[in-house]
């Protein structure tokens, strides 16, 4: 007897629902940076330009320089990222290089994680943290607060991730290095002016802390400076399909619930096959939803990957499999191989030996970005009769075929777990750390 379907089902537009709002945070173009104080301000997210260097102390200008060909590489992004209830400030810079002989070689693309202790906001952090403990303990009922992503964009007063969202559009520039947790109602007015005063005062402090104007950093490459902001990803829900009464349907994100966001896409199996790359089609499908984003950030989450190749092999290993059967009695059906997320091939941190976690990935309309920047700039400064000496060479094709460009599909950037701050020359207050990339190209 065939199943039986329910004739009631329907794919009306009021049953679709809503777009879905993933864990991950996109970083698109902004517009221009042209303000001298966003420039050499560290808590302001870019695209190319100069680096607004975080630590106190100068790093050594050989960070930006490519592993293969020895010479300084533009600086591609750098992101504001403190953690939640750190009093640490916190950055990422990440360096690559454009010729085309050090493409698809390990080292022509470089990332560094730079912290710097922040004393006023680690002394308000403990009193607010010291009086939320005594609030709890005197309290008879304790409520266990909801957890909330230390990146995501809530409060008027909450800074962005990377320290540029609402700054771009006319509110206050975040520069404290986490969400502070909220006052009892009597002393609002008092917490307020001290905030104030403290991001004020640490905001003085991260433009003069190093500058680069008389150093080999401002005589480097750079791409035209961008303005980074962010947005949530959001997905549009499944299409339904009609379901006999008597199916089962399992969700996978039951069983791994995380902060009330869909998660369900990143437990979705790979599946071995022969046939077209199934990795990069689910990519370019997740991507064209926000086609124009330039990284995605999602610390201890789950890489988007690129393609099938050695890096996604490394990242989503097969899992282990009983040898199959020799005989005809021990005739078993195989199930389909599934891949699943793993870090066990990452190597740990080599200053405190601690696990590396994925935090985020360049994507592919970076590159689109970084070389339209150039194009404008380029195009600005030509006079009408420069153009038209351009526009000659190119067709009697007399440019020189030495082109300088990026060939990746997408860079991985896994960092410290534990987020430790261990350097010879500042001890426990600055740190300048290399983290690993992994880079998939596109063939």
């Amino acid at each position: 007897m065939p199943s039986i379907v329910d004739d009631d089902w329907s794919d009306s537009d009021d049953e679709i629902g809503a777009e879905v709002e993933t864990a991950v945070l996109l970083g698109v173009p902004d517009g221009v940076m042209e303000t001298e104080t966003d420039i050499k301000d560290a808590a302001v997210s870019r695209i190319g330009g100069h680096p607004a260097i975080l630590p106190s102390r100068e790093p050594p200008f050989s960070s930006s320089q490519c592993k293969i060909c020895s010479y300084p590489m533009e600086l591609l992004v750098q992101v504001w990222c403190p953690v939640e209830d750190s009093p640490m400030d916190r950055a990422l810079y990440i360096w690559g290089c454009s010729r085309s002989a050090c493409q698809r070689k390990d080292g022509s693309v470089r990332a560094w994680r730079a912290l710097r202790y922040n004393a006023e906001y680690a002394a308000k952090l403990a009193k607010k943290l010291a009086k939320k403990q005594a609030q709890q303990k005197a309290s008879s009922s304790v409520k266990t607060a909801p957890a909330t992503n230390p990146f995501a964009m809530q409060a008027k007063s909450t800074p962005g991730p990377f320290g540029l969202g609402d700054h771009v559009f006319g509110q206050p520039a975040p520069t404290v290095a986490a969400p502070a947790i909220e006052d009892e109602p009597e002393d609002t007015c008092d917490t307020e002016s001290v905030t104030s005063e403290s991001s004020a005062h640490s905001l003085i402090i991260a433009m003069a802390s190093t500058t680069i104007d008389d150093s080999l950093w401002q005589a480097a490459p750079s791409f035209p400076p961008l303005y980074l902001s962010t947005t949530s990803e959001y997905l549009p829900p499944p299409p339904k399909t009609k379901i006999s009464q008597s199916a089962h349907i399992e969700d996978p994100t039951d069983e791994y619930p995380k902060d009330g966001k869909d998660v369900s896409w990143a437990f979705e199996p790979y599946e071995n096959s022969l046939e077209v790359d199934g990795v990069f089609d689910r990519f370019t499908k997740r991507v064209s939803h926000t086609g124009e984003q330039c990284l995605r950030y999602e610390l201890k989450g789950i890489p988007l990957p690129f393609s099938s190749d050695k890096v996604f092999d490394r990242l989503f290993p097969f899992p282990p499999q009983d040898p199959l059967p020799v005989t005809k009695a021990a005739f078993k059906v195989v199930p389909t191989v599934r891949r699943s997320y793993s870090t066990t091939s990452i190597p740990p941190c080599p200053a405190c030996k601690a696990a590396r976690v994925f935090e985020c990935q360049l994507m592919p309309n970076l590159i689109n970005v970084l070389r339209a920047s150039i194009k404008d700039e380029d195009t600005q400064k030509l006079t009408d009769e420069q153009r038209m000496k351009v526009v000659q060479e190119v067709l009697q094709k007399k440019v020189s075929s030495d082109k300088r460009g990026m060939e990746w599909g997408t860079c991985m950037i896994f960092s410290c777990e534990k987020d430790c701050c261990l350097d010879d020359y500042s001890g426990d207050k600055e740190c300048w750390r290399e983290e690993l990339v992994l880079v998939q190209w596109d063939d």
